[in-house]
């Protein structure tokens, strides 16, 4: 729970910045280092003050502390008289993003955003609308200088320009306070110069100037001196007023900016984020889309094979009943003489079934002038048509007339049309079949390829009666085909099936197939080979979000820094979490939207050579969906440790 703000005491009450007590040192394995011995500090507003010290005497950490970048490890530090120890992570970058302004040595501006971009840096934190944020940090580069270099980025501009971008990133939110820490290290003696002759202007104009240096000379710019050896402070002196200077600069608290704001600006900042690693982006890409394309064109394999398969048999008939003659299991059982064409009458009685067909079939030899082929002839009833649901495309079928007559009549598949009869119309023509001559009287609609590949059109129907009598010399049928009219009462009428046969044959020497169960085992077999594609594909996904996880690991060691100066300026955790899952989610969404365009690519281009595919919303939405929650997942972590690093330890990183 935090503990309210305290007010100080009257002693400390007027000061802008106090600290009592401030001590501060570093763990390194059991190795204690304390920096900072109880140091006692008042700075008021509008001071220019240099802190001056040797590389080591403690100077930097003490202006880590007074800019709320790092805490002491005892003591207490107040700003405006309230006390900023029990300050959460959130409030203290809402302190810098509203008081103060960092100048670095180093500069520490971000490589791949221009100048204004960097500028307008502490803006994005506070809320300010885009148009008025550019609009000020153009005015603000435009008054150091800087005019003509609003569009370049910090590798395009020498280091005195960069400095200059620095200190305009540092009033953006009006710097009250400025902390500039060896502003001069990294420059030449006339930029070096320039600078200075600024943070005095800066100082003049009201704000608080607070220098840390190690450069005496640079020091003498202040008006206050400070010198700090040993992590204590070894003396304090002021210099007389000589130069007449604004009242001090006190900026109001601004209010976070709106969730939809930081979602926009993080969005922004994570698209230039990427751009300015187009490369590795691209290699973060490839596993993505490979994932994406492979759960959609799998799946649309799997299920186009499967929907082929369920075609094909629902094609021969999904309420059909198929009567073999032989016991279940018996070898040898399709050449066991148990089936007669009184079984299907008896059969085709029994309420509930459509129709019942005896088939008896067989090759035989097909002639006529200049052609001889070997074809299957099935010899069955009139109602063939209404149990198979196949029906002649020209002509017509066989009537119980012709069967009673024993006609030699003949109703032929289009494949047999085609090969015996390719120039005429076979209707009425007369055709040898195992040399007996039989009138065509209809040609059936094509039907293709049976489940097993056989062609289902290259068949001879003829009568029953004339097929067993001419043909194949026997009364005993090859099998019974059974329609049943309601398919939800298959079941009812397969076991009356059964029973009926059972009392009429006195023992088992039968088998009945039922069409539904072949279609519905084959169904559930084709599911379990499409989950198997799914779960390979959903694999290749999920190594691509192991790799977008690595990726973004990587880069939140790269660009710790940038971490730090961002939250310099005020980024909450929240701002940095969202900056690193927003760039997470991109390059995954992002390679969705390719994975599903080269998955529906070549899922066509598999279609055109002849492979059966089947078009889904679902896959395409899956995949889409498990390409987000792979960023989701997979940036949470990067995101988080970005969040939680350390401002001070940030900003030292290389």
């Amino acid at each position: 729970m935090a503990r309210p703000a305290v007010q100080v005491e009257c002693l400390v009450g007027s000061q802008l910045l106090s600290l009592r007590g401030i001590s501060k040192s570093y763990q390194s394995g059991e190795l204690t280092t304390q920096v900072l011995h109880d140091i006692d500090l008042d700075i008021e507003a509008g001071e220019f003050v240099a802190i001056v010290g040797s590389s080591g005497s403690g100077k930097s950490t003490l202006m880590n502390i007074l800019g709320c970048l790092d805490k002491p490890s005892s003591g207490e530090y107040y700003f405006r008289g309230q006390s900023v120890a029990w300050l959460t992570a959130d409030q203290l970058a809402a302190l810098r993003r509203d008081a103060f302004g960092f100048v670095f040595q180093s500069y520490n501006l971000l490589a791949a955003a221009d100048a204004v971009a960097n500028v307008e840096l502490p803006a994005v934190y506070s809320g300010q609308p885009v148009g008025q944020r550019r609009q000020r940090a153009r005015e603000l580069l435009g008054q150091l200088g800087l005019a003509d270099r609003l569009d370049h980025k910090p590798g395009q501009l020498s280091g005195g320009q960069q400095q200059r971008v620095s200190i305009a990133r540092a009033l953006m939110n009006g710097g009250d306070i400025i902390l500039a820490d060896e502003p001069t290290g990294a420059l030449d003696s006339q930029s070096g110069q320039e600078v200075m002759a600024l943070l005095r202007e800066l100082s003049l104009a009201g704000h608080t100037v607070i220098l840390i240096t190690h450069d005496a000379g640079v020091a003498a710019h202040a008006d206050r001196l400070i010198e700090i050896k040993d992590g204590r402070i070894i003396s304090d002196q002021k210099k007389p007023q000589t130069e007449q200077k604004a009242p001090p600069k006190s900026t109001p608290p601004r209010a976070n900016a709106s969730l939809l704001n930081d979602l926009g600006e993080a969005f922004s900042t994570a698209l230039r984020s990427l751009r300015a690693n187009v490369f590795r982006t691209m290699l973060t890409l490839l596993g993505i889309v490979i994932g994406v394309a492979s759960v959609i064109s799998m799946l649309a394999i799997g299920q186009g094979a499967q929907q082929e398969v369920v075609d094909r048999i629902s094609s021969m008939g999904s309420n059909l009943l198929s009567v073999f003659p032989g016991a279940p299991n018996q070898r040898g059982r399709w050449s066991v003489a148990s089936l007669v064409p009184e079984d299907a009458d008896a059969v085709a009685r029994l309420p509930n079934v459509l129709a019942a067909v005896p088939e008896l079939s067989g090759n035989q030899t097909l002639r006529r002038a200049g052609f001889d082929q070997q074809t299957s002839v099935n010899a069955t009833y009139s109602s063939y048509p209404l149990a198979r649901n196949w029906f002649p495309l020209k002509g017509s079928f066989f009537t119980p007339e012709d069967e009673a007559m024993t006609a030699t009549v003949a109703v032929i598949g289009q494949t047999v049309a085609r090969q015996m009869f390719p120039d005429r119309d076979p209707l009425g023509e007369f055709l040898l079949v195992n040399n007996v001559l039989f009138r065509v009287i209809g040609v059936m609609q094509e039907r293709g390829a049976s489940p097993w590949g056989q062609d289902q059109d290259d068949v001879v129907l003829v009568p029953f009666s004339t097929g067993s009598l001419r043909l194949f010399g026997q009364r005993y049928v090859r099998n019974i085909t059974v329609a049943v009219d309601d398919t939800s009462l298959m079941h009812d009428t397969h076991q009356q099936v059964h029973n009926l046969l059972l009392e009429r044959h006195g023992i088992e020497d039968f088998t009945i197939r039922n069409m539904a169960s072949i279609i519905e085992t084959q169904t559930e077999t084709e599911n379990t080979m499409t989950i198997l594609l799914a779960v390979i594909a959903v694999i290749s996904l999920v190594v691509g979000g192991i790799g977008v996880m690595n990726i973004m690991l990587v880069s939140v060691t790269e660009r710790t820094r940038e971490i730090g100066v961002r939250m310099a300026t005020g980024a909450r955790r929240l701002h940095i979490m969202q900056q690193f899952m927003i760039e997470a989610l991109t390059v995954s969404l992002v390679g969705g939207l390719l994975g599903v365009a080269i998955g529906l690519a070549t899922t066509a281009v598999i279609q055109s050579l002849g492979t059966p595919v089947l078009y889904a919303v679902f896959p395409v939405v899956l995949a889409f969906a498990c390409a987000f929650l792979t960023g989701l997942i997979f940036g949470f972590l990067p995101a988080r440790k970005a969040s939680r690093l350390d401002p001070v330890q940030a900003l030292a990183s290389e």
